[in-house]
Parts: C-alpha cells; structure tokens; sequence
C-alpha cells in the first residue's frame, strides 16, 4: 500500500501540471484577461465604433434619401459590426493569433507613453500615406493613361 503522503503529493502534483496546462490553453482565462486588456489599451471598442459612425456618414452622403432612416441604419450597423458584436470574434481571433506572453509583451508596450502614441499618431500616419498617394496618382494619371494607350490590342 503507497503511503499517504506520496498519493497526496502525487495529487498535488497532477492539480499543479493541470493548472498550468489550463493556464496555459487557447481557452485559458489568463489569455482571455490579456486580449481585454489590450483591447482597453488600444482603444479597440472606440475604434470600432467611430468606424460605424464612419460607415453611416458614408452611406448617408451615398444615399442622401436615407437622412430620415439614419436611426434604423444605425441600429442595423450596431447589431452587426458594432462592438458588442464582434467583441467575442475579435477576442477569439486574437487568442488564435497570439499567445498569452504575446499578448503580455503587447500589452507592456501599449501601457507606455510611446504606446499610447502609436495608437493615437499611426492612423493619422496612415491617412497622410494614403493622401499621399492619391496625391502622386493624380500628378501621374496621365502616364498611365499614355501606357494603357500604347498598349497593342486596345
């Protein structure tokens, strides 16, 4: 007969590797906790709903008849792309993409001043680049119009 002490060793020990295998899981809460916090961190809910906001000023400049549904467009917009109805699918993707010290190591980045001003600067960083952009096609349309031109079989 094995003495108590080694079953209840044993035991100890088996709660502790299982611990630490659920800890450690895709599914873990521990996990799940590390993308919240990154999501409050980047401002995530925020972004996404300025990013409604966005799409209903676009379809209402679209289809100006819409003005007097923009109450209906909105909810409609809200129940599908809102926040809280990607929030889950957001988090899982997350959870899929990185791993718990993933997340942890982003989240000790964000949590600094430079973080913080990544989040706030790079969209704008990203607007200016695509105005740039614009801005050199529209100086050089012209070129590719001479190229499409010169093209045999047009």
């Amino acid at each position: 007969m094995k003495s108590p002490i080694r079953l209840i060793s044993a035991a100890s020990l088996l709660c502790a590797i299982l611990t630490a295998a659920l800890a450690a899981s895709p599914d873990g809460a521990s996990q799940r906790e590390q993308v919240e916090t990154l999501f409050r961190l980047t401002q995530m809910e925020t972004k996404i709903q300025e990013s409604v906001a966005s799409v209903v000023q676009l379809e209402l400049q679209q289809n100006p008849q819409l003005q007097g549904d923009k109450q209906v467009l909105e909810a409609f917009l809200q129940k599908y792309i809102g926040w809280q109805a990607l929030k889950d699918d957001i988090a899982d993707m997350y959870m899929r993409t990185f791993s718990e010290q993933e997340l942890k190591e982003m989240n000790a980045f964000y949590i600094t001043p430079t973080g913080q001003k990544v989040i706030t600067v790079v969209p704008q960083l990203v607007q200016q680049r695509n105005q740039l952009a614009m801005q050199r096609l529209q100086q050089h349309i012209g070129e590719l119009k001479q190229l499409i031109s010169a093209t045999p079989g047009q």
